[in-house]
């Protein structure tokens, strides 16, 4: 089990009573140790006992949600950095990034790293493999998702084609270098492998294979499923809409149980009837999770900000080329969950589940147990105007000079 970077600190040993917690019937209690980890979590009414010596809090969150706080699998930069323009001049700004990240309820995330060229592909490879083993608060990286090269030409999106690559294992070989242990995912066009070896390959190195930029028919979708594809990168969005007599790529992957699908909830990328109809097919976070798909100016204000080298135009979240191609977002993750409880299209549990369990689910990494860091959120649904909040529930360690070598 991987160890979170950030846990919280108390004095005592905290029982969250009156709790509701996602994937679980009822109101539980959540047992807290010293340490900040959760020891149990037991139906209220349960009877326990604890040492007659041992200092106690309790905290009656009366019925509010509680879960594990965010993971963001697709989030390419914030204030300011693109995770591609990472080097040994501005890596000083990944911690603050990750504690950014964690202010804003994220536990944990992919640095994702787009199409680009090789080169910038190695070189952030090569500074987030030395961050990693050395970070020390923050939202925790779990390694990296390279969207990209391995692209369809004609859904590239905002991918800027000069540094698209044909998917060979040779090429592939080439863009993870001696950095394949810590990439987690990879996003693909499965339709440009010719001879079905490049996801067998990706799998045997334990990187979870994402299908999208693609024009696959549901026939080749299958297929890379059948190889070991698990995912779907940002639903709708870079590959042929759903068609009734061709239902493609995301038709596929709606309909098998081994495929999970990324998606994101501006209200830009998809609407919202459309992300209504994804999750009552997908049957909520047993097939979907949401991603942030933030770009670089993620925690800056509005504007034009330089993206590699183009330009984006930020306006109230939604980034765009200035051709007007959508490129991305510049909201938060939990935004999502907020908006999905907004527009009416699911439970408040299920919309919580589908930013904190799903993601850990589609890369199998802990969901909210005993023995896990107790980085617990609370959440509160108003239903009269559906405004759903949070807050981090206990206090977290104190933010430091997170690094004394910081690359």
């Amino acid at each position: 089990m991987t160890k979170a970077t950030q846990t919280p600190m108390t004095t005592t040993s905290v029982d969250v009573i009156n709790a509701r917690i996602p994937g679980y019937q009822g109101l539980q209690m959540l047992l807290v140790n010293r340490q900040g980890i959760i020891e149990q979590i037991l139906p209220m009414g349960t009877v326990f006992k604890r040492s007659p010596a041992e200092k106690l809090q309790v905290i009656d969150v009366v019925g509010d949600w509680i879960s594990l706080g965010g993971v963001d699998l697709q989030i390419n930069g914030a204030l300011g950095l693109a995770f591609p323009d990472l080097n040994s001049e501005n890596c000083h700004f990944l911690p603050e990034i990750s504690q950014f990240l964690w202010n804003v309820g994220v536990d944990a995330y992919l640095p994702t790293l787009v199409t680009t060229s090789v080169e910038n592909i190695q070189r952030s490879l090569a500074v987030i493999a030395d961050f990693i083993p050395n970070q020390t608060t923050g939202a925790q990286i779990l390694g990296v998702h390279l969207e990209g090269p391995f692209l369809n030409y004609h859904k590239r999106g905002a991918h800027p084609a000069e540094y698209l690559l044909p998917l060979t294992l040779d090429a592939v070989k080439g863009i993870l270098g001696n950095y394949a242990h810590i990439v987690k995912v990879i996003t693909l066009a499965p339709e440009l492998d010719s001879t079905g070896e490049v996801i067998p390959y990706l799998r045997s190195l334990g990187i979870t294979v994402s299908l999208g930029h693609s024009q696959a028919t549901a026939a080749q979708a299958q297929q890379a499923f059948a190889l070991g594809a698990t995912m779907i990168t940002h639903a709708f969005n870079a590959m042929p809409s759903l068609h009734h007599r061709e239902p493609g790529l995301l038709g596929a992957a709606i309909t098998n149980p081994h495929v999970m699908c990324g998606f994101i909830a501006d209200g830009e990328h998809v609407s919202p009837t459309m992300l209504q109809i994804l999750l009552n097919a997908s049957h909520g976070e047993q097939g979907l999770f949401l991603v942030s798909d933030a770009l670089a100016p993620l925690g800056l204000t509005d504007g034009i900000y330089p993206w590699d080298s183009r330009q984006i135009a930020i306006t109230n979240g939604t980034a765009r080329l200035l051709d007007g191609t959508l490129s991305g977002t510049t909201l938060p993750l939990l935004v999502g969950v907020q908006n999905l409880v907004k527009w009416g299209i699911c439970e408040v549990e299920t919309a919580i589940a589908l930013a904190t369990d799903a993601p850990r689910k589609a890369i199998a990494y802990p969901t909210i147990s005993p023995h896990q860091p107790a980085n617990l959120l609370r959440w509160h649904h108003d239903p009269s105007t559906q405004k759903l909040t949070w807050q981090r529930l206990l206090p977290n360690s104190p933010v430091k000079n997170p690094l004394s070598r910081t690359c």
